[in-house]
């Protein structure tokens, strides 16, 4: 008989048909995951909470908060907290999106994002 998972013509178009399905949910999936991480907002701060920077779940910027006591600093120390809060906000986002594309392809015989 030619029915069931891999075994004749049937169950091969069975095996595409599925495939198609998944290949479907997954894009349905991503749409919102896309729409989610729009809405989140991860942040990284750095100088003890002297700066803290906003991003989206997409690496988007938000916002920057400097605390005004650190304006009393060399313009090289300002800049230099600035870019390791970014950097550390952008970590967050990129982990964070990573941990949800993981999460909606779970089950898929892909190569790990």
């Amino acid at each position: 008989m030619l029915t069931g998972k891999g075994k004749g013509p049937i169950g091969k178009m069975r095996e595409l048909t599925d495939a198609f399905k998944k290949a479907q949910e997954v894009q349905e999936g991503a749409k919102k995951l896309q729409e989610e991480l729009d809405k989140l907002e991860v942040g990284g701060s750095a100088g003890d909470g002297l700066v803290k920077v906003f991003l989206s779940g997409n690496q988007e910027p938000r916002r920057v908060e400097i605390s005004p006591d650190l304006l009393k600093k060399e313009a090289d120390e300002v800049a230099e907290l600035v870019t390791a809060a970014m950097k550390e906000a952008y970590k967050q986002s990129t982990s964070t999106m990573r941990e949800r594309m993981e999460s909606l392809t779970n089950g898929l015989d892909i190569p790990k994002l």
